[in-house]
């Protein structure tokens, strides 16, 4: 359940350069847009090394870029700032000073760079994170803000990079991270260094990692590997929570004519409310979990995030303006599968879940269109577009196509966009090429705002085949 900072939109808007005085030439150079993190760079990979202080909940590490420019005339590196503090900096070999103005941390270059170089950004740093550390007082693990722990841009969702972590582990305790570790090595004091690989480019904001004491279990479903781990419950209490996951993956899987995308994919189990997916792993709270056995209207974490590793991080809005692709989509699914595993009252009742937080937004004046581009007034308001909206449209899509051609049309965009980005163009396409149909105007009513909406998702689909 990613969640993108919230004022992103009004501080893109208050970065933009006040125009008096600016002749032609330099507003229409390039160089001079790097104001936002991630502006004129792409980057192409993250090494790091950390060591983490579980009871302090800070970190210290060392941290590689290799970034591609992709403008002439970069004279600045821009990231997210953080409350980290920054030891060194180079630039291929080259001491760099840097600097932080409100929310961009950024890094001046001896001399420009010119469109195709790649560099090399090496930094160290220590401190203690803002944002994006929790657990208790024997484990550590990350939530979403993942550029509070390390050097990243968190709201450039395009751009996806290769990960590696090595991480130092207490002595007695284990981790988690994106992908797979490789063989652990001996640290300090009696420390390992687990190598933790990503098995394909992700988006930053699902980096993440977790150090603990953990149970540990695992079972295969197929040629995937589903782990199962906790530091408040024991392997057997996990495989039960959480034995319903192999369903899933065999639902989700055939809905989105992909396999699941990770050769292993671990779920972590906290105290709270925790419901948060990272590049191959999701972290939940037991809160966030039913109380007792098969509660359709308390069965929604394990889905929602495990829906992710298709809608979000395999296929991933280009940028926030289509966010609603990443959760609006994993939204609609957690309703899909309600209605495969308890039947078609199940699925309604997601959906009028879904449509009484629309409309209580509506009901405080604010209604916008799916691909909108600006700022939200709370959170709850912009989930209710993004997430609640955004799934009651794929509900109208089905009524819409009828089965056949709804689910046919979901497994061409997924298809065709595994591992890439996407915007709502692409969702619309795929759908019209699939059913033959113009939809051009029902994408009109509800995504790029021409029109009024008219929910017609309470009605039965036109062909229903059983799941």
């Amino acid at each position: 359940m990613a969640e993108p900072e919230e004022g992103a939109s009004v501080i893109r808007r208050n970065l933009v350069p006040s125009l008096a005085g600016m002749t032609l030439g330099l507003l229409c150079s390039p160089a001079l847009a790097a104001n936002r993190p991630g502006d004129g760079f792409e980057v192409a990979s993250y090494r790091l090394a950390l060591t983490p202080d579980i009871q302090n909940r800070t970190v210290a590490g060392r941290e590689a870029i290799t970034l591609l420019a992709t403008v002439d005339g970069v004279r600045r590196l821009n990231f997210t700032a953080n409350a980290l503090s920054i030891d060194s900096a180079t630039l291929d070999g080259v001491a760099l000073a840097h600097t932080v103005e409100g929310d961009v941390l950024g890094f001046d270059l001896p001399r420009p760079l010119r469109r195709g170089l790649t560099v090399k950004l090496e930094l160290s740093y220590h401190g203690r994170p803002a944002r994006g550390f929790a657990g208790s007082a024997t484990t550590l693990y990350t939530s979403y803000f993942a550029c509070d722990w390390m050097v990243c841009s968190q709201n450039k969702f395009g751009e996806k990079a290769a990960f590696s972590l090595d991480l130092r582990v207490p002595r007695g305790m284990t981790s988690l991270s994106v992908g797979s570790m490789l063989a652990p090595r001996p640290g300090p004091d009696g420390s390992k260094i687990h190598r933790w690989k990503a098995p394909r480019p992700y988006s930053a904001y699902l980096y993440g990692f977790a150090v603990g004491r953990f149970a540990r279990v695992s079972e295969r479903v197929g040629s995937k590997r589903l782990t199962y781990l906790s530091d408040i419950i024991d392997a057997s209490e996990l495989k039960r929570r959480f034995a319903v996951t192999r369903e899933m993956v065999a639902f989700l899987s055939t809905k989105a004519g992909v396999p699941l995308p990770v050769a292993d994919y671990s779920q972590l189990l906290v105290e709270g409310d925790e419901a948060q997916e990272a590049a191959t792993y999701s972290v939940l709270g037991t809160d966030a979990l039913p109380a007792k056995p098969d509660d359709p209207s308390k069965d929604w974490a394990i889905v929602h995030e495990l829906t992710h590793q298709w809608w979000g991080n395999l296929v991933t809005c280009k940028t926030l303006k289509d966010f609603w692709l990443n959760e609006g989509i994993t939204t609609f699914m957690t309703a899909a599968w309600k209605e495969h595993r308890y039947g078609r009252v199940a699925y309604d009742a997601e959906l009028d879940v879904a449509r009484s937080r629309l409309e209580k937004a509506q009901a405080m004046g604010f209604d916008k269109p799916l691909a909108w581009d600006g700022s939200y007034p709370t959170l709850g308001v912009r989930r209710a577009i993004q997430y609640s909206k955004g799934a009651l449209f794929m509900a109208q899509l089905r009524v819409t196509l009828g089965d056949a051609g709804f689910w046919s049309g979901l497994r061409r965009y997924t298809r065709d966009h595994a591992g890439g980005t996407v915007t709502s163009i692409d969702l619309q396409r795929a759908m019209e090429a699939s059913s033959g149909r113009d939809l051009r105007p029902l994408f009109a009513e509800w995504v790029f705002g021409n029109g009024d909406v008219r929910d017609a998702s309470r009605q039965p689909a036109t062909t229903r085949a059983p799941f």
